[in-house]
């Protein structure tokens, strides 16, 4: 086997992938895909030289770029802010800082909420789903799913379903259950279901600390208290919220 790939190499330096593209260096990457996405070398199948093929890194999730083990969520390739992972995701150049021109970096554009590929201000649509299945909520930015976060929706399936969009916002709304609600954000037009912090009485306890990940409330969705002020400080009222 070893002699048949030697003979390959010398008489077929561009073999052809199934898919139509030349493959120079047998890694399984495309040239195409490695000049233009990835920034590795077309002509040498272990660009970082750490042992590894250039494939298996971005199959298993590390950046072939670096020798360490790194993997593409720590990598920064071209230091905007915005890890290799998510400039993949985006769609963005890793070894371009900013990908569209237009004077602000990648990561910059993407954590304000502005869409990297396109210039003039274009924003990145925003939309939450909310799994009751496995109570965790799912942030998504131009369609990229940006992070997860565990919650707890309403006992006795009383939290409900379908789409739904941001109605109003409030730092701190008070429930008529007789405690704070920080960080509110209304699902419908009566104020009758939110997402809101964990709640806290007027004497200072935090309900439902222990209780993330398991349905307790009366039917609006909690969430820990970091993943709530993220969650109130980058969505805007009129954002799509959708339960299932």
């Amino acid at each position: 086997m070893r002699y048949l790939l030697v003979a390959l190499f010398m008489f077929f330096p561009g073999i052809v992938l199934a898919n139509g593209l030349v493959d120079s260096d047998f890694d399984g990457v495309p040239d195409r895909d490695e000049i233009e996405i990835y920034k590795t070398n077309p002509n040498l199948s272990d660009t970082d030289g750490d042992g590894y093929s250039d494939w298996i890194e971005l199959t298993t999730g590390y950046t072939p770029l670096e020798a360490k083990p790194l993997r593409l969520e720590d990598s920064d390739f071209d230091g905007d802010g915005l890890s290799d992972k998510m400039e993949l995701n985006f769609k963005t150049d890793i070894g371009n800082s900013d990908t569209d021109g237009d004077g602000f970096s990648d990561g910059g554009e993407v954590h304000g909420g502005y869409d990297p590929l396109l210039n003039g201000g274009a924003k990145l649509e925003k939309r939450i789903d909310i799994s009751i299945y496995s109570q965790k909520l799912y942030y998504f930015m131009g369609g990229v799913l940006m992070f997860e976060t565990p919650v707890s929706s309403g006992i006795y399936d009383t939290t409900p379903k379908g789409q739904f969009h941001i109605e109003n916002k409030h730092p701190k709304a008070w429930s008529s259950y007789g405690l704070w609600m920080p960080y509110w954000m209304a699902l419908t037009p009566d104020g009758k279901y939110g997402i809101h912090e964990l709640p806290i009485w007027p004497s200072g306890y935090r309900e439902g600390e222990d209780h993330l990940g398991t349905p307790v409330s009366h039917g609006c969705v909690r969430v820990g208290m970091e993943a709530a002020e993220r969650i109130y400080n980058l969505t805007e009222v009129g954002t799509e919220v959708n339960i299932y």
